[in-house]
């Protein structure tokens, strides 16, 4: 059979290999011509610059003119919106798990690994990314127990009001429809995993509020990334943003 590369652009094999390596690994591991792979990085890259600026609601037409290629070749890459924006935060998740595990491994003070994993996802821009569909903050019914204490909530299997937790199956508030795939569960629980034990050694440092949870620490960098047209505007106003909500995170001694 012949090759990707060796069949005519217009031809119905092409267009069905374009079009099924839009599914999962397929994805990733399609051998592209030349012209289809730069394409596919304009795509990838413009669909992070509008999602992260009007969210994952903006529509793939907004996507294609950023990425000045038709709409058709984008849905000839991502035959929905649901296979791009899961695309775009997969992507999302696991750079925050890497910037995450580089900082538990490569801080020794906790505070530090804490503060530095914040500063670096904030600069990159993640915040403006978190996958909606695979995470979810829960609303806390009690705010402590009975001996007046605030709670704290459990970081992973079990968690409780305020915590993030994982969403399976069903619509989270302003993302995408339908099931979430078993490796975005993989995903952000790996994501969900190495946050909360830079949490758990901060707070056991005696550095962290009590009550802060993981869900506080990963809505602090979705909020310390605001969307502004200027980029020094913009970064400017994150890292000022970021050194309020630092303090905010920090215990205080009784």
């Amino acid at each position: 059979m012949a090759s990707v590369s060796s069949v005519p652009s217009g031809s119905a094999v092409t267009a069905g290999a374009m079009a099924g390596a839009g599914h999962g690994d397929a994805a990733r591991t399609t051998p592209l011509r030349v012209d289809a792979q730069r394409n596919l990085e304009h795509v990838l890259r413009a669909a992070r610059e509008v999602f992260g600026e009007l969210g994952y609601g903006a529509p793939m037409e907004d996507v294609a003119r950023r990425a000045r290629v038709g709409v058709g070749t984008v849905y000839r890459r991502f035959p929905s919106k649901d296979v791009l924006v899961r695309r775009i935060a997969e992507e999302e998740t696991s750079r925050l798990t890497d910037q995450a595990r580089a900082a538990l491994g490569q801080e020794d003070e906790p505070w530090s690994a804490l503060s530095r994993f914040l500063r670096t996802s904030v600069a990159s821009g993640a915040g403006r990314l978190l996958p909606p569909q695979v995470l979810q903050v829960g609303v806390a019914d009690e705010p402590g127990d009975d001996t007046g204490e605030p709670r704290v909530p459990q970081q992973r299997t079990q968690p409780g009001p305020g915590e993030l937790r994982l969403v399976s199956g069903e619509r989270a508030a302003g993302g995408a429809a339908g099931p979430v795939p078993a490796e975005h569960d993989a995903g952000a629980a790996a994501l969900l995993e190495v946050v909360g034990q830079l949490v758990e050694r901060a707070r056991a440092a005696g550095e962290l509020r009590p009550d802060v949870s993981v869900s506080d620490v990963l809505l602090v960098i979705a909020t310390a990334a605001p969307s502004l047209p200027d980029a020094e505007q913009r970064a400017a106003a994150s890292a000022r943003l970021l050194d309020i909500l630092l303090e905010g995170l920090r215990s205080r001694p009784a």
